[in-house]
């Protein structure tokens, strides 16, 4: 679907796909959701290309990458009823494909495991899960209990995704002035 005929296109909204890409990367409804969508939801924004840590980005795919987080979030916060007075966490991660008991099992390397993603929680002011009641800091699980703990979220669903999508696109175009050709 193209917005703007300007050769915007949104990617089906399948949990291991993205929701969006540009030239700053891709915004992602992840398999692993970490944040229900009633406690605030939770999305991926991945930067341009695979790298293990950000100073691997060049100056302008830092810049694009670092518009698209802003976009990403400012649009969670518009669109998302359950935000409504709430804020976001951005969280750089990575950590887990490091641990030992992680495939492949054993010691890592990390310029060969490690990617680079940050992820985007919502904070609502009304969030029923322990781990992410407002005004705390949210409490992550163990690798090794993290299935189990995920298993209790919700992602967010295909319109809330759609309708952020769309923002994202529109934010884009207009705050971060992103050429069509690079939409």
């Amino acid at each position: 679907m193209a917005y703007f005929g300007t050769g915007i296109t949104l990617m089906g909204v399948n949990m291991s796909n993205p929701i969006f890409s540009c030239s700053g990367g891709s915004v992602v409804s992840p398999d692993m959701v970490l944040c229900d969508r009633q406690d605030g939801g939770h999305l991926i924004v991945n930067p341009p290309r695979p790298v293990w840590e950000r100073s691997c980005l060049t100056f302008h795919e830092l810049a694009h990458w670092s518009s698209l987080v802003a976009a990403t979030g400012q649009a969670m916060l518009e669109v998302l009823p359950t935000l409504q007075g709430g804020c976001l966490n951005y969280w750089e991660a990575g950590n887990w494909a490091l641990n030992d008991r992680a495939e492949p099992v054993g010691p890592k390397t990390v310029q060969l495991h490690r990617r680079v993603h940050l992820h985007v929680f919502g904070r609502s002011r009304n969030a029923r899960d322990p781990d992410w009641l407002w005004g705390e800091s949210p409490k992550f699980p163990d690798l090794v209990q993290s299935e189990q703990w995920v298993s209790r979220f919700s992602p967010l669903s295909e319109s809330e995704c759609s309708k952020v999508a769309e923002r994202v696109a529109a934010l884009m175009l207009t705050c971060y002035r992103l050429q069509d050709t690079q939409v």
